[in-house]
């Protein structure tokens, strides 16, 4: 059996969508593991645009079994939405396609509530949470408070699980000052809300044992990036959740994960959105190129995002924490235009040269990038799918990202288009 795990290499924003839709062709079953509606993987099948949050990315091809695990904090009334959109785009989604975990926790409106009010709260210091009640609903999991899909299938397991919620959130609506939901409401539609999951619902690690068979090949897909981890990111400006390789298989609970290549999905430069360090963000001209080429703007909030060069100091940090096996390089193409680029080798602190972003917030804002230039192609290379047609100063610039990150490109993406994909090598055969 294969296993392959995609993981964005920096502080999401990658490209994940597209890369995950191409491989899944060949995948057998496509997992999410983690996060929440905050991601946003964004996939053109056929001239079709879908924007997916809490859908795994195999759901719009036909076959495919698509498992939402444990590991995923679900907002039910939010993927029932997501559910027809993608319906109304003409994909079949069903019990036989779609598997959700029954120890998934939720996401209620007490913890949106919550989330607001702090991100509302902390004003120029605030941490650029989507404000979905992402971080509240990771907290009151390992709180051991979590509502979780499998309790809105029963009454009496339901009503003493909202009541101990309830007491815990009016304690701290009563001192934030910000309201919560009518609670006779909220548990009408739960229970509601729980007859349209109950289908769906399995034990999600059983499932993925019994539907295991010696030529399988499953593919687990990431939300977010590396450097937005929980305990390896940009702390405290990073997701609730592990967004690393080691949490497929906790996530899914699937324990062959841990037996994967692991995929790192790399943009050709760097950027982020919301607030947190970024030591090669660009907030000039070239800055502004790379953004309006890159179309970069967030698939989940339509934020824009920062801008900034290749950081090969951080990508290489993330390759070994993460494990990363090799890397899909993404929108090569926006960078046809610069004559020249830039590449981040290290940083210098204090006067000293480090070659790992420090843990400490103060520490990394005071790092200055360690710049390498090389020279750009200026020419297209959108719709390339072949690696020798190339042009030489595009080849160079990817294999000097290889030298920096040590692990090769297995994958090179030159356009959003599924089809315009280079295959250095199979990441899922590897």
């Amino acid at each position: 059996m294969s296993n392959l795990i995609i993981v964005g290499s920096q502080w999401g924003d990658e490209g994940k969508g597209k890369i995950v839709d191409w491989l899944s062709d060949r995948a057998d079953r496509v997992v999410r593991f983690q996060g929440g509606h905050n991601a946003g993987h964004t996939l053109v099948i056929d001239g079709v645009t879908f924007a997916l949050s809490l859908l795994p990315s195999g759901i719009v091809r036909p076959g495919k079994l698509n498992i939402i695990g444990n590991g995923v904090v679900i907002e039910p009334w939010a993927l029932f939405d997501e559910i027809e959109t993608v319906r109304k785009k003409g994909v079949q989604i069903s019990p036989d396609n779609l598997k959700i975990s029954d120890a998934a926790p939720l996401i209620l409106p007490l913890q949106v509530a919550l989330d607001r009010a702090r991100e509302k709260a902390r004003g120029i210091d605030k941490i650029g949470t989507t404000g979905r009640g992402i971080g509240p609903a990771y907290e009151d999991k390992v709180g051991r408070r979590a509502v979780r899909t499998g309790d809105l299938l029963n009454k009496a397991t339901l009503v003493p699980k909202l009541e101990a919620l309830f007491n815990h959130y009016e304690i701290l609506a009563a001192g934030m000052g910000f309201e919560l939901p009518e609670k006779t409401s909220l548990l009408s539609k739960c229970l509601e809300v729980g007859q349209a999951l109950a289908p769906f619902l399995v034990p999600a690690w059983l499932f993925l044992e019994q539907s295991s068979s010696e030529n399988s090949k499953t593919l687990f897909e990431g939300a977010q990036g590396a450097l937005l981890d929980i305990d390896h990111g940009t702390y405290p400006f990073v997701t609730s959740s592990n967004t690393h390789a080691a949490n497929a298989a906790l996530g899914s609970g699937y324990g062959d994960a841990r037996r994967a290549h692991v995929l790192g999905i790399t943009k050709a430069y760097t950027t982020r959105v919301g607030s947190g360090p970024f030591p090669t963000e660009d907030f000039n001209a070239e800055g502004n190129l790379l953004a309006s080429r890159g179309r970069e703007f967030g698939t989940v909030t339509g934020r824009p995002r920062r801008c900034g060069w290749f950081d090969a100091c951080l990508v290489r940090q993330t390759v070994k924490t993460s494990g990363i096996d090799s890397l899909a390089l993404t929108k090569l193409d926006v960078l046809d235009a610069f004559e020249k680029l830039h590449i981040c080798t290290g940083y210098t602190l204090n006067d000293q040269t480090i070659n790992h972003l420090p843990a400490s917030v103060d520490e990394q804002n005071k790092v200055t990038p360690i710049y390498e230039t090389v020279p750009g192609w200026m020419c297209s290379t959108e719709g390339i799918k072949n690696l020798n047609e190339l042009p030489n100063r595009a080849l160079a610039y990817i294999k000097r990202i290889e030298e920096l990150v040590d692990v090769p490109a297995s994958v090179i993406s030159t356009s959003p288009r599924r089809e315009d994909t280079i295959l250095k090598f199979d990441p899922f055969d590897d």
